[in-house]
């Protein structure tokens, strides 16, 4: 039976954008007609966020008990005030999800607190990259691997962190109602696909986006919704009231890439990642924005 339970595990400085990316998901997820029953757990009464916002309506590990369909997500945490006295609270709880076949996921940092209960001992694993090197000096039993978006070991998965946590996410719906429905979910987001866990902890999204021109995001953004549809750079240059001609000026200057090529390096790389699914080339061609499933053949060559 399909899970539609997802408990996160909050530690006191938790960081913000690890906890709120992954539960974004599974709310647009029930936007779009897949509910998720969404929970949260802590050892601390009274979590805070590592930039100090406080988080209420979090309930005592004891009140949940965990079955096999859920899935539990912690999200990474402040190492520096990440207080071990707890231990003996969450580890035992954790241990036990673990033990009822739940699926175990850990964003971030959080990878430590998997690594401290045990789960992590002899399993491939991954952390943002800041901190892989400290994960694997500290655990030298586990076997971290570098530059991945996620890692998967049987039902327990490790991410990168941060945004990276909307991809895993996003794995965790597409693997329960399938890639059409996980795309639908990541368009409402703007994230335009859920990326593998194979990727490197980068991509053509946000490679392009190292800039802090507002318009030029807010033209990225629309490119990225409506990625399945032809664009123009009158309909683009009007979105933002600029001319066309001042926007391909501002959009290169920006990004580094003409609008035209922006839009065909998003395409390849979402056709490519759903090509790596096996569907049918004529409905990754109307996703993707390509005129017939030829331009769909060939990429695929170059897969």
């Amino acid at each position: 039976m399909a899970t539609n339970r997802v408990i996160f595990l909050v530690f006191n400085s938790v960081h913000l954008l690890d906890l709120a990316g992954a539960v974004t998901v599974f709310y647009e997820s029930g936007c779009c007609g897949k509910h998720y029953d969404i929970h949260y757990v802590s050892p601390s009464p009274n979590p805070q966020t590592s930039s100090g916002l406080g988080i209420t309506n979090v309930d005592p590990l004891h009140s949940i008990h965990v079955e096999k369909e859920d899935i539990v997500i912690l999200a990474g945490m402040e190492i520096a005030k990440w207080n071990r006295a707890d231990d003996k609270l969450w580890i035992p709880w954790l241990q036990n999800a673990a033990a009822q076949g739940a699926t175990i996921c850990s964003i971030c940092t959080a990878a430590f607190a998997l690594a401290a209960s045990g789960l992590l001992d002899g399993q491939n694993c991954t952390t943002h990259w800041a901190w892989t090197a400290a994960l694997q000096k500290e655990y030298p039993h586990l076997k971290v691997i570098e530059n991945k978006l996620f890692v998967q070991s049987g039902r327990i998965f490790t991410s990168a962190g941060i945004a990276t946590g909307i991809d895993l996410a996003l794995y965790l719906v597409e693997e329960q109602h399938g890639v059409a429905f996980a795309c639908r979910v990541a368009k409402d987001m703007v994230v335009y696909i859920r990326r593998d866990g194979m990727e490197v902890q980068n991509s053509i999204y946000l490679q392009n986006r190292q800039h802090i021109n507002h318009h030029i995001h807010q033209v990225q953004d629309y490119i990225t919704k409506h990625l399945q549809h032809k664009l123009t750079l009158e309909e683009l240059a009007e979105l933002v009231f600029i001319s066309p001609r001042n926007l391909t000026r501002l959009f290169k200057s920006a990004t580094g890439v003409t609008i035209g090529q922006y839009i065909q390096l998003l395409r390849q790389e979402k056709a490519k990642h759903l090509l790596k699914e096996k569907y049918k080339l004529a409905w990754i061609a109307q996703e993707c924005g390509y005129r017939s499933s030829a331009q769909i053949r060939k990429l695929l060559k170059e897969v």
